[in-house]
Protein backbone atom coordinates (compact mmCIF):
# COMPACT_ATOMS: atom_id res chain seq x y z
CA UNK A 1 0.00 0.00 0.00
CA UNK A 2 1.41 3.41 -0.95
CA UNK A 3 1.14 5.96 1.84
CA UNK A 4 2.97 9.01 0.54
CA UNK A 5 0.69 11.30 -1.47
CA UNK A 6 3.13 13.60 -3.33
CA UNK A 7 0.51 15.16 -5.63
CA UNK A 8 -1.28 16.95 -2.78
CA UNK A 9 -0.44 20.57 -2.09
CA UNK A 10 0.91 21.31 1.36
CA UNK A 11 -2.22 23.33 2.15
CA UNK A 12 -4.58 20.48 1.26
CA UNK A 13 -2.34 17.93 2.95
CA UNK A 14 -2.43 19.96 6.17
CA UNK A 15 -6.20 20.53 5.88
CA UNK A 16 -6.82 16.80 5.57
CA UNK A 17 -4.59 16.13 8.58
CA UNK A 18 -6.63 18.64 10.59
CA UNK A 19 -9.83 16.72 9.72
CA UNK A 20 -8.29 13.50 11.04
CA UNK A 21 -7.14 15.26 14.20
CA UNK A 22 -10.57 16.81 14.83
CA UNK A 23 -12.23 13.42 14.48
CA UNK A 24 -9.62 11.82 16.72
CA UNK A 25 -10.28 14.48 19.36
CA UNK A 26 -13.75 13.02 19.97
CA UNK A 27 -12.26 9.99 21.72
CA UNK A 28 -10.03 11.70 24.30
CA UNK A 29 -12.71 14.33 24.95
CA UNK A 30 -14.48 11.49 26.74
CA UNK A 31 -12.30 12.48 29.69
CA UNK A 32 -15.07 15.01 30.36
CA UNK A 33 -17.18 12.07 31.51
CA UNK A 34 -14.70 11.34 34.31
CA UNK A 35 -15.22 14.72 35.93
CA UNK A 36 -18.97 14.02 35.79
CA UNK A 37 -18.58 10.78 37.80
CA UNK A 38 -19.70 12.34 41.12
CA UNK A 39 -22.79 13.86 39.47
CA UNK A 40 -23.69 10.62 37.64
CA UNK A 41 -23.18 8.69 40.88
CA UNK A 42 -25.54 10.94 42.84
CA UNK A 43 -28.11 11.30 40.02
CA UNK A 44 -28.63 7.55 39.72
CA UNK A 45 -28.00 6.72 43.40
CA UNK A 46 -24.95 4.55 42.70
CA UNK A 47 -22.18 3.19 44.90
CA UNK A 48 -18.67 4.39 44.08
CA UNK A 49 -17.56 1.08 42.57
CA UNK A 50 -20.59 0.96 40.24
CA UNK A 51 -19.42 4.00 38.27
CA UNK A 52 -16.65 1.92 36.68
CA UNK A 53 -19.25 0.40 34.34
CA UNK A 54 -19.57 3.77 32.60
CA UNK A 55 -15.90 3.39 31.69
CA UNK A 56 -15.92 -0.36 31.07
CA UNK A 57 -19.03 -0.45 28.83
CA UNK A 58 -17.43 2.13 26.56
CA UNK A 59 -13.82 1.02 26.60
CA UNK A 60 -14.50 -2.72 26.40
CA UNK A 61 -16.64 -2.17 23.30
CA UNK A 62 -14.09 -0.25 21.29
CA UNK A 63 -11.21 -2.38 22.56
CA UNK A 64 -12.88 -5.54 21.23
CA UNK A 65 -13.67 -3.99 17.84
CA UNK A 66 -10.77 -1.68 17.06
CA UNK A 67 -8.41 -4.25 15.53
CA UNK A 68 -11.25 -5.63 13.42
CA UNK A 69 -12.13 -2.17 12.12
CA UNK A 70 -8.44 -1.44 11.50
CA UNK A 71 -8.26 -4.49 9.26
CA UNK A 72 -11.50 -3.47 7.52
CA UNK A 73 -9.92 -0.08 6.85
CA UNK A 74 -6.86 -1.73 5.31
CA UNK A 75 -9.19 -3.57 2.91
CA UNK A 76 -11.92 -1.08 1.97
CA UNK A 77 -10.24 2.24 2.74
CA UNK A 78 -9.53 3.97 6.03
CA UNK A 79 -11.52 7.08 5.10
CA UNK A 80 -14.75 5.09 4.68
CA UNK A 81 -14.38 3.55 8.13
CA UNK A 82 -13.49 6.96 9.60
CA UNK A 83 -16.61 8.62 8.16
CA UNK A 84 -18.84 5.75 9.33
CA UNK A 85 -17.40 6.24 12.80
CA UNK A 86 -18.26 9.93 12.82
CA UNK A 87 -21.88 9.12 11.96
CA UNK A 88 -22.15 6.54 14.76
CA UNK A 89 -20.47 8.93 17.23
CA UNK A 90 -23.04 11.63 16.45
CA UNK A 91 -25.85 9.19 17.19
CA UNK A 92 -24.11 7.93 20.34
CA UNK A 93 -23.52 11.39 21.82
CA UNK A 94 -27.13 12.35 21.20
CA UNK A 95 -28.77 9.36 22.87
CA UNK A 96 -26.29 9.21 25.80
CA UNK A 97 -27.33 12.76 26.72
CA UNK A 98 -31.01 11.76 26.99
CA UNK A 99 -30.55 8.50 28.93
CA UNK A 100 -33.28 8.23 31.57
CA UNK A 101 -31.73 5.41 33.62
CA UNK A 102 -28.29 4.09 34.45
CA UNK A 103 -28.91 0.87 32.50
CA UNK A 104 -29.87 2.79 29.37
CA UNK A 105 -26.80 5.00 29.76
CA UNK A 106 -24.62 1.87 29.73
CA UNK A 107 -26.37 0.57 26.59
CA UNK A 108 -25.84 3.88 24.81
CA UNK A 109 -22.19 3.93 25.91
CA UNK A 110 -21.76 0.68 23.99
CA UNK A 111 -22.98 2.42 20.82
CA UNK A 112 -20.61 5.29 21.52
CA UNK A 113 -17.80 2.76 21.88
CA UNK A 114 -18.56 1.36 18.42
CA UNK A 115 -18.29 4.85 16.93
CA UNK A 116 -15.02 5.53 18.72
CA UNK A 117 -13.59 2.20 17.52
CA UNK A 118 -14.43 3.10 13.91
CA UNK A 119 -12.83 6.55 14.17
CA UNK A 120 -9.71 5.70 16.17
CA UNK A 121 -8.93 2.43 14.35
CA UNK A 122 -8.07 4.28 11.15
CA UNK A 123 -6.88 7.61 12.56
CA UNK A 124 -3.13 6.85 12.66
CA UNK A 125 -3.25 5.21 9.21
CA UNK A 126 -5.06 8.19 7.69
CA UNK A 127 -2.69 10.70 9.29
CA UNK A 128 0.49 8.92 8.21
CA UNK A 129 -0.90 8.29 4.70
CA UNK A 130 -0.66 12.00 3.97
CA UNK A 131 3.12 12.24 4.47
CA UNK A 132 6.26 10.30 3.67
CA UNK A 133 7.65 7.74 6.12
CA UNK A 134 10.39 10.09 7.29
CA UNK A 135 7.67 12.35 8.68
CA UNK A 136 5.94 9.49 10.49
CA UNK A 137 7.23 10.26 14.03
CA UNK A 138 6.17 13.90 13.78
CA UNK A 139 2.76 13.05 12.33
CA UNK A 140 2.19 10.49 15.08
CA UNK A 141 3.35 13.11 17.58
CA UNK A 142 0.64 15.46 16.29
CA UNK A 143 -1.87 12.61 16.43
CA UNK A 144 -0.92 11.78 20.03
CA UNK A 145 -1.25 15.47 20.92
CA UNK A 146 -4.99 15.13 20.36
CA UNK A 147 -5.17 12.73 23.28
CA UNK A 148 -3.45 15.33 25.43
CA UNK A 149 -5.62 18.16 24.09
CA UNK A 150 -8.79 16.14 24.64
CA UNK A 151 -7.61 15.16 28.09
CA UNK A 152 -6.93 18.82 28.92
CA UNK A 153 -10.15 20.25 27.50
CA UNK A 154 -12.36 17.40 28.68
CA UNK A 155 -12.06 17.82 32.46
CA UNK A 156 -12.02 21.65 32.39
CA UNK A 157 -14.98 21.89 30.03
CA UNK A 158 -16.66 18.97 31.76
CA UNK A 159 -16.53 20.61 35.18
CA UNK A 160 -18.04 23.83 33.84
CA UNK A 161 -20.70 22.02 31.80
CA UNK A 162 -21.77 19.77 34.68
CA UNK A 163 -22.10 22.74 37.03
CA UNK A 164 -24.40 24.54 34.58
CA UNK A 165 -26.28 21.76 32.73
CA UNK A 166 -25.65 18.50 34.58
CA UNK A 167 -23.85 15.33 33.52
CA UNK A 168 -25.77 15.12 30.22
CA UNK A 169 -23.73 18.03 28.86
CA UNK A 170 -20.49 15.99 28.78
CA UNK A 171 -22.04 14.03 25.92
CA UNK A 172 -23.96 16.57 23.83
CA UNK A 173 -21.16 19.16 23.69
CA UNK A 174 -19.26 16.85 21.30
CA UNK A 175 -22.09 16.77 18.75
CA UNK A 176 -21.03 19.94 16.86
CA UNK A 177 -17.39 18.82 16.80
CA UNK A 178 -18.36 15.49 15.24
CA UNK A 179 -20.64 17.25 12.74
CA UNK A 180 -17.83 19.61 11.68
CA UNK A 181 -15.43 16.69 11.16
CA UNK A 182 -18.07 14.80 9.16
CA UNK A 183 -18.94 17.74 6.89
CA UNK A 184 -15.27 18.54 6.24
CA UNK A 185 -14.59 14.87 5.47
CA UNK A 186 -17.35 14.89 2.86
CA UNK A 187 -16.32 18.23 1.31
CA UNK A 188 -12.52 17.80 1.35
CA UNK A 189 -12.32 14.20 0.19
CA UNK A 190 -9.42 12.17 1.47
CA UNK A 191 -7.34 10.60 -1.34
CA UNK A 192 -7.73 6.84 -1.55
CA UNK A 193 -4.35 5.05 -1.37
CA UNK A 194 -3.94 1.67 -2.99
CA UNK A 195 -5.65 -0.82 -0.68
CA UNK A 196 -4.64 -4.23 0.58
CA UNK A 197 -6.30 -6.71 -1.79
CA UNK A 198 -6.29 -9.61 0.69
CA UNK A 199 -9.49 -11.20 1.95
CA UNK A 200 -11.22 -10.43 5.23
CA UNK A 201 -11.04 -13.21 7.81
CA UNK A 202 -14.58 -12.96 9.18
CA UNK A 203 -14.18 -15.96 11.48
CA UNK A 204 -10.95 -14.55 12.88
CA UNK A 205 -12.61 -11.16 13.37
CA UNK A 206 -15.48 -12.69 15.34
CA UNK A 207 -13.08 -14.74 17.45
CA UNK A 208 -10.87 -11.71 18.12
CA UNK A 209 -13.83 -9.60 19.24
CA UNK A 210 -15.12 -12.45 21.42
CA UNK A 211 -11.68 -13.06 22.92
CA UNK A 212 -11.17 -9.42 23.84
CA UNK A 213 -14.70 -9.06 25.20
CA UNK A 214 -14.42 -12.24 27.29
CA UNK A 215 -11.01 -11.21 28.63
CA UNK A 216 -12.33 -7.84 29.73
CA UNK A 217 -15.52 -9.38 31.13
CA UNK A 218 -13.41 -11.75 33.24
CA UNK A 219 -11.33 -8.88 34.57
CA UNK A 220 -14.36 -6.78 35.45
CA UNK A 221 -15.93 -9.64 37.42
CA UNK A 222 -12.91 -10.26 39.64
CA UNK A 223 -14.54 -8.39 42.50
CA UNK A 224 -17.38 -10.93 42.46
CA UNK A 225 -15.10 -13.97 42.76
CA UNK A 226 -15.92 -14.44 46.44
CA UNK A 227 -19.67 -14.13 45.77
CA UNK A 228 -19.91 -16.05 42.50
CA UNK A 229 -16.79 -18.11 41.91
CA UNK A 230 -18.61 -20.24 39.32
CA UNK A 231 -19.29 -17.25 37.06
CA UNK A 232 -15.70 -16.01 37.20
CA UNK A 233 -14.35 -19.53 36.59
CA UNK A 234 -16.63 -20.01 33.58
CA UNK A 235 -15.63 -16.64 32.13
CA UNK A 236 -11.97 -17.51 32.57
CA UNK A 237 -12.47 -20.90 30.89
CA UNK A 238 -14.33 -19.32 27.97
CA UNK A 239 -11.58 -16.71 27.62
CA UNK A 240 -8.82 -19.33 27.47
CA UNK A 241 -10.83 -21.34 24.93
CA UNK A 242 -11.44 -18.25 22.78
CA UNK A 243 -7.73 -17.39 22.85
CA UNK A 244 -6.84 -20.92 21.75
CA UNK A 245 -9.38 -20.90 18.91
CA UNK A 246 -8.20 -17.46 17.76
CA UNK A 247 -4.55 -18.55 17.70
CA UNK A 248 -5.38 -21.68 15.69
CA UNK A 249 -7.55 -19.68 13.29
CA UNK A 250 -4.88 -16.99 12.78
CA UNK A 251 -2.12 -19.54 12.14
CA UNK A 252 -4.21 -21.35 9.53
CA UNK A 253 -5.57 -18.22 7.82
CA UNK A 254 -3.78 -16.86 4.75
CA UNK A 255 -4.98 -13.33 5.64
CA UNK A 256 -5.30 -13.16 9.45
CA UNK A 257 -6.53 -10.05 11.22
CA UNK A 258 -3.01 -9.79 12.67
CA UNK A 259 0.00 -11.96 11.95
CA UNK A 260 0.82 -13.52 15.33
CA UNK A 261 4.35 -14.37 14.20
CA UNK A 262 5.21 -10.74 14.84
CA UNK A 263 4.92 -11.42 18.57
CA UNK A 264 7.87 -13.82 18.36
CA UNK A 265 10.07 -10.70 18.42
CA UNK A 266 10.86 -9.85 22.05
CA UNK A 267 10.95 -6.09 21.48
CA UNK A 268 7.53 -6.10 19.79
CA UNK A 269 5.94 -8.18 22.54
CA UNK A 270 7.59 -6.06 25.23
CA UNK A 271 6.27 -2.81 23.76
CA UNK A 272 2.73 -4.16 23.78
CA UNK A 273 3.02 -5.43 27.37
CA UNK A 274 4.60 -2.14 28.42
CA UNK A 275 1.69 -0.25 26.87
CA UNK A 276 -0.72 -2.24 29.04
CA UNK A 277 1.41 -1.73 32.17
CA UNK A 278 1.90 2.03 31.74
CA UNK A 279 -1.79 2.66 31.12
CA UNK A 280 -2.88 0.29 33.90
CA UNK A 281 -0.93 2.31 36.43
CA UNK A 282 -1.41 5.67 34.75
CA UNK A 283 -5.21 5.56 34.57
CA UNK A 284 -5.36 5.76 38.37
CA UNK A 285 -5.31 9.54 38.01
CA UNK A 286 -8.50 9.61 35.94
CA UNK A 287 -10.24 7.18 38.30
CA UNK A 288 -9.46 8.73 41.68
CA UNK A 289 -8.01 12.24 41.37
CA UNK A 290 -11.40 13.85 40.51
CA UNK A 291 -12.83 12.45 43.76
CA UNK A 292 -9.74 13.58 45.70
CA UNK A 293 -10.01 17.15 44.41
CA UNK A 294 -13.73 17.40 45.26
CA UNK A 295 -13.83 15.45 48.56
CA UNK A 296 -10.43 16.15 50.09
CA UNK A 297 -9.18 19.39 48.54
CA UNK A 298 -12.80 20.67 48.55
CA UNK A 299 -12.50 22.35 45.16
CA UNK A 300 -15.43 23.18 42.90
CA UNK A 301 -15.99 21.08 39.79
CA UNK A 302 -14.63 23.89 37.61
CA UNK A 303 -11.49 24.22 39.73
CA UNK A 304 -11.06 20.44 39.75
CA UNK A 305 -11.41 20.36 35.98
CA UNK A 306 -8.69 22.97 35.53
CA UNK A 307 -6.26 21.06 37.75
CA UNK A 308 -7.11 17.78 36.02
CA UNK A 309 -6.23 19.47 32.72
CA UNK A 310 -2.60 19.99 33.77
CA UNK A 311 -1.64 16.35 33.13
CA UNK A 312 -2.99 16.31 29.57
CA UNK A 313 -1.24 19.64 28.89
CA UNK A 314 2.02 17.92 29.82
CA UNK A 315 1.00 15.06 27.56
CA UNK A 316 0.49 17.52 24.67
CA UNK A 317 3.88 19.13 25.16
CA UNK A 318 5.62 15.76 25.42
CA UNK A 319 3.84 14.32 22.37
CA UNK A 320 4.96 17.23 20.22
CA UNK A 321 8.53 16.98 21.49
CA UNK A 322 8.62 13.19 21.11
CA UNK A 323 8.14 13.46 17.36
CA UNK A 324 11.44 15.35 17.13
CA UNK A 325 13.36 13.34 19.75
CA UNK A 326 12.28 9.86 18.67
CA UNK A 327 14.48 9.51 15.54
CA UNK A 328 17.57 10.28 17.64
CA UNK A 329 17.04 8.10 20.73
CA UNK A 330 14.84 5.24 19.48
CA UNK A 331 11.39 4.13 20.59
CA UNK A 332 12.47 1.62 23.25
CA UNK A 333 14.77 4.02 25.09
CA UNK A 334 12.14 6.73 25.02
CA UNK A 335 9.54 4.28 26.34
CA UNK A 336 11.80 3.33 29.27
CA UNK A 337 12.35 6.97 30.25
CA UNK A 338 8.64 7.67 29.87
CA UNK A 339 7.72 4.72 32.10
CA UNK A 340 9.94 6.00 34.90
CA UNK A 341 8.39 9.49 34.58
CA UNK A 342 4.87 8.09 34.89
CA UNK A 343 5.89 6.05 37.95
CA UNK A 344 7.52 9.13 39.51
CA UNK A 345 4.34 11.16 39.05
CA UNK A 346 2.24 8.42 40.65
CA UNK A 347 4.65 8.12 43.59
CA UNK A 348 4.43 11.88 44.16
CA UNK A 349 0.62 11.64 44.20
CA UNK A 350 0.79 8.91 46.84
CA UNK A 351 1.95 11.60 49.31
CA UNK A 352 -0.98 13.93 48.69
CA UNK A 353 -3.13 14.90 51.66
CA UNK A 354 -5.73 17.43 52.73
CA UNK A 355 -3.07 20.13 53.12
CA UNK A 356 -1.44 19.60 49.70
CA UNK A 357 -1.41 22.88 47.77
CA UNK A 358 -2.49 23.43 44.19
CA UNK A 359 1.09 23.88 42.96
CA UNK A 360 2.10 20.42 44.19
CA UNK A 361 -1.08 18.90 42.76
CA UNK A 362 -0.34 20.44 39.37
CA UNK A 363 3.37 19.54 39.40
CA UNK A 364 2.70 15.85 40.03
CA UNK A 365 0.02 15.71 37.34
CA UNK A 366 2.30 17.52 34.88
CA UNK A 367 5.14 15.01 35.43
CA UNK A 368 2.70 12.14 35.00
CA UNK A 369 1.31 13.66 31.79
CA UNK A 370 4.75 14.21 30.26
CA UNK A 371 5.57 10.56 30.82
CA UNK A 372 2.33 9.38 29.21
CA UNK A 373 2.82 11.67 26.21
CA UNK A 374 6.35 10.45 25.53
CA UNK A 375 5.35 6.81 25.93
CA UNK A 376 2.33 7.02 23.66
CA UNK A 377 4.30 8.35 20.69
CA UNK A 378 7.09 5.81 21.25
CA UNK A 379 4.60 2.92 21.29
CA UNK A 380 2.65 4.15 18.24
CA UNK A 381 5.79 4.63 16.17
CA UNK A 382 7.42 1.35 17.21
CA UNK A 383 4.35 -0.78 16.46
CA UNK A 384 3.70 1.04 13.17
CA UNK A 385 7.28 0.40 12.01
CA UNK A 386 7.16 -3.27 13.05
CA UNK A 387 4.19 -4.18 10.82
CA UNK A 388 3.99 -3.94 7.00
CA UNK A 389 2.72 -0.66 5.56
CA UNK A 390 -0.23 -2.59 4.09
CA UNK A 391 -1.34 -3.25 7.69
CA UNK A 392 -1.07 0.32 8.92
CA UNK A 393 -4.70 0.24 10.10
CA UNK A 394 -4.02 -2.86 12.19
CA UNK A 395 -0.82 -1.31 13.55
CA UNK A 396 -2.50 1.87 14.75
CA UNK A 397 -5.38 -0.13 16.20
CA UNK A 398 -3.09 -2.55 18.04
CA UNK A 399 -1.31 0.25 19.89
CA UNK A 400 -4.62 1.74 20.98
CA UNK A 401 -6.10 -1.65 21.92
CA UNK A 402 -3.18 -2.39 24.26
CA UNK A 403 -3.63 1.05 25.79
CA UNK A 404 -7.34 0.37 26.28
CA UNK A 405 -6.80 -3.06 27.82
CA UNK A 406 -4.54 -1.42 30.40
CA UNK A 407 -7.21 1.19 31.13
CA UNK A 408 -9.97 -1.41 31.57
CA UNK A 409 -7.82 -3.54 33.86
CA UNK A 410 -7.08 -0.39 35.83
CA UNK A 411 -10.76 0.54 36.08
CA UNK A 412 -11.52 -2.88 37.53
CA UNK A 413 -8.50 -3.89 39.60
CA UNK A 414 -7.60 -0.50 41.06
CA UNK A 415 -11.22 0.21 41.97
CA UNK A 416 -11.34 -3.11 43.84
CA UNK A 417 -8.05 -2.28 45.58
CA UNK A 418 -9.32 1.18 46.51
CA UNK A 419 -12.53 -0.21 48.02
CA UNK A 420 -10.48 -2.74 50.01
CA UNK A 421 -8.08 -0.14 51.41
CA UNK A 422 -10.93 2.22 52.27
CA UNK A 423 -12.65 -0.56 54.24
CA UNK A 424 -9.43 -1.40 56.06
CA UNK A 425 -8.50 2.14 57.11
CA UNK A 426 -11.79 3.89 57.96
CA UNK A 427 -15.06 2.90 56.28
CA UNK A 428 -16.88 5.92 54.87
CA UNK A 429 -14.60 8.51 56.46
CA UNK A 430 -12.49 11.22 54.84
CA UNK A 431 -9.35 9.82 56.46
CA UNK A 432 -10.14 6.41 55.02
CA UNK A 433 -10.50 7.90 51.56
CA UNK A 434 -7.10 9.64 51.76
CA UNK A 435 -5.36 6.53 53.11
CA UNK A 436 -6.88 4.34 50.39
CA UNK A 437 -5.89 6.91 47.76
CA UNK A 438 -2.30 6.98 48.98
CA UNK A 439 -2.02 3.19 49.11
CA UNK A 440 -3.39 2.66 45.59
CA UNK A 441 -1.04 5.23 44.08
CA UNK A 442 1.97 3.91 46.01
CA UNK A 443 1.42 0.35 44.78
CA UNK A 444 0.75 1.55 41.22
CA UNK A 445 3.99 3.57 41.23
CA UNK A 446 6.17 0.84 42.71
CA UNK A 447 4.67 -1.82 40.46
CA UNK A 448 5.26 0.20 37.29
CA UNK A 449 8.78 1.24 38.35
CA UNK A 450 9.63 -2.40 39.06
CA UNK A 451 8.37 -3.48 35.64
CA UNK A 452 10.35 -0.77 33.84
CA UNK A 453 13.52 -1.49 35.85
CA UNK A 454 13.27 -5.23 35.10
CA UNK A 455 12.71 -4.45 31.41
CA UNK A 456 15.74 -2.18 31.32
CA UNK A 457 17.91 -4.86 32.94
CA UNK A 458 16.66 -7.44 30.42
CA UNK A 459 17.46 -5.15 27.49
CA UNK A 460 20.95 -4.36 28.77
CA UNK A 461 21.75 -8.07 29.20
CA UNK A 462 20.38 -8.87 25.72
CA UNK A 463 22.50 -6.16 24.08
CA UNK A 464 25.64 -7.27 25.93
CA UNK A 465 25.02 -10.85 24.83
CA UNK A 466 24.64 -9.79 21.21
CA UNK A 467 27.43 -7.22 21.11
Amino acid sequence: MRYEVPYLSETRRFSLLIIVLIGTLLGPLDSAVNIAFPDITSSFGLELKAIRWVVIAYLATYASLMLVFGRVGDLIGHNRVFIAGLVVCILGFGICSIATSYNWLLVFRVLQGIGTALVLSCGPALATSLYSERWRPRVLGAYAMMFGLGGALGPSLGGWLVEHWGWQAVFWFRLPIALIALLLSLVLRMPMPERDHGSFDLGGAVLLAMTTALLLATITQLDRASENLTLVTLLFAFTVSAVAFFIVRSVRSSNPIIDLRTFSEFSFTWMNIATIAVNLAGFATMLFVPYFLVRVSELTLSESGLIMAVGPVGMMIASKSAGHVLPHVGAQRLAIVAGFLVASGLLWMSYWGASTGSIILCAALLLHGIGLGLFQVAALDFIASALPVSQRGVAGSLALVMRTIGVVISASVLTIAFAHFQTVFAPGGADGFVSAFQQVFWYAAVGLAGFVAASLLRMVRWRRRNS
